[in-house]
């Protein structure tokens, strides 16, 4: 998260130039999508298109009630759909995201609705098992490689026993030129499993790519020219959601002895997480949320999604939603006393997984973990594809613009400041008895703070 203390940020060129990565991943629009192999294709992440042409993954239709608002009951039109598969799963996966524009039900729980789609790859799910086979095999062979040269130092001064019947004092080459002592071959397994891990990057390179051209595949067979779906609303034509990392200016490096130790947050992947555990502070002034929203939103005005599994969900106002993910600390109670009279320091608050709001998943009772949210600019996106915008807007515009929506200047419309999207840790695949299915198709768990 951005630093609450704006005096720390400096304007220079030479901060700016030395930007560093986060862990969180944007979602921008990259033009209309014309293909019709694109448009049927469940691999390709989109912002708005008509749900005549969704390419749902699970073989059968899902119901048009997935996309009705619980508030009027009409279907809404598709916000986004993006294709995000679990790493190491055999299953292909699409989230699927509706909202309502009605007036009527803006502010209220139900206009915006998360859908999880699942399909077996078998194909996937095969190389995946082949994978796994490999890897247990040359653990073992590591493994027995690992005990044989723990044996040969055990008793350095014990004879060496040939493999060779005929040479019984495991004297080797040295002498009668028989086959190598069992050090000798305990290298060779080395060498050998050192062979095989070499072939593995190889074979498993070949693997993702093949992996990669068949995950990249439409594979869906539903036919939906004469379905309910073909009536629902929708923002036409659809555009490519492309993604890029986050970057963000450093952090201010704070002043400290020399002799004093410093624990940082640990990197995953060379990628900076220190953002995710910036607390925030309590302020009656100012909502130093909202604040740290925009600042944050502002190094990339264009993003349209926010995607973090695993991750820190990105809050944009001090309501119901940021005190239930960003409780409180719990604290000492204050002395009431003179003498034990001490100062006390604000109380910060930082994102808690266990929130009360977080329902765990109703199929398999698993915890709700975030996965993404949609950003106030998708608003924008939307609402030029559906005609309202009658010129292109410039960089300087866009960027205007975002700031207005996220000031409150929303028009006639979906008014929320953003969706944070809650889906189940497990991705769980599996029916009312309890057992696995080749297709799914659940609803996820979605948090709107809305328009302040």
């Amino acid at each position: 998260m951005a630093p609450s203390v704006e005096e720390d940020w400096s304007d220079s060129d030479e901060e700016l130039g030395s930007e560093v990565e986060t862990s969180v991943l944007l979602g921008i629009p990259d033009g209309p999508i014309t293909s019709v192999n694109e448009l049927a294709d469940a691999a390709v992440s989109r912002i708005g298109g008509h749900s005549v042409r969704v390419a749902f993954l699970p073989a059968n239709e899902p119901p048009i009630y997935s996309s009705q608002c619980k508030i009027c009951s009409f279907p809404m039109e598709l916000l986004v759909q993006m294709w995000c598969p679990f790493e190491n799963s055999p299953m292909d996966r699409a989230l699927y995201v509706w909202g309502c524009a009605n007036a009527g039900c803006q502010r209220k729980n139900g206009s915006v609705r998360a859908w999880r789609g699942l399909r077996f790859n078998e194909k996937y799910a095969a190389e995946l098992e082949a994978k796994t086979a490999r890897k247990r095999a040359q653990e073992e062979t590591k493994r027995q490689a690992e005990q044989a040269k723990q044996a040969s130092k055990t008793n350095p001064f014990s004879l060496q026993m040939s493999s060779n019947p005929n040479n019984p004092f495991g004297l080797g080459t040295q002498i009668f030129g028989d086959s190598p002592s069992p050090v000798s071959g305990a290298n060779s397994s080395i060498n050998d499993m050192e062979k095989d891990y070499s072939s593995e990057d190889e074979e498993s390179e070949t693997e993702s790519t093949t992996s990669e051209q068949s995950l990249l595949t439409a594979m869906t067979n539903t036919t939906l020219s004469e379905s309910a779906w073909t009536a629902a609303p929708a923002y036409s034509p659809p555009l490519y959601l492309s993604t890029t990392s986050e970057y963000l200016p450093p952090q201010p490096k704070p002043k400290i002895p020399s002799s004093a130790a410093v624990s940082e947050p640990a990197a995953e992947g060379g990628k900076d997480i220190s953002w995710a555990f910036e607390p925030y502070e309590n302020s009656l002034e100012v909502d130093q949320v909202f604040e740290r929203f925009t600042k944050r939103v502002g190094y990339e005005g264009e993003q349209c999604i926010r995607y973090e599994l695993h991750g820190t969900p990105l809050p944009f106002s001090s309501d119901k939603v940021f005190e239930s993910l960003f409780p409180i600390p719990s604290s000492d109670p204050l002395p009431v006393t003179k003498p034990d009279f001490k100062v006390v320091l604000p109380q910060k608050r930082t994102y808690s997984p266990t929130s009360g709001m977080l329902l765990p998943c109703p199929s398999c009772k698993g915890k709700r973990i975030f996965e993404c949210q949609l950003m106030p600019n998708l608003i924008n996106i939307l609402r030029d594809v559906e005609g309202k915008t009658t010129k292109k807007l410039t960089d300087e515009e866009r960027r205007a613009a975002v700031q207005k929506n996220m000031k409150g200047g929303f028009e006639k419309g979906m008014e929320w400041g953003t969706c944070m999207i809650f889906s189940c840790e497990n991705d769980c695949r599996i029916d009312l008895d309890g057992k696995e299915v080749k297709d799914v198709w659940r609803e996820e768990l979605v948090l709107v703070q809305w328009d302040v």
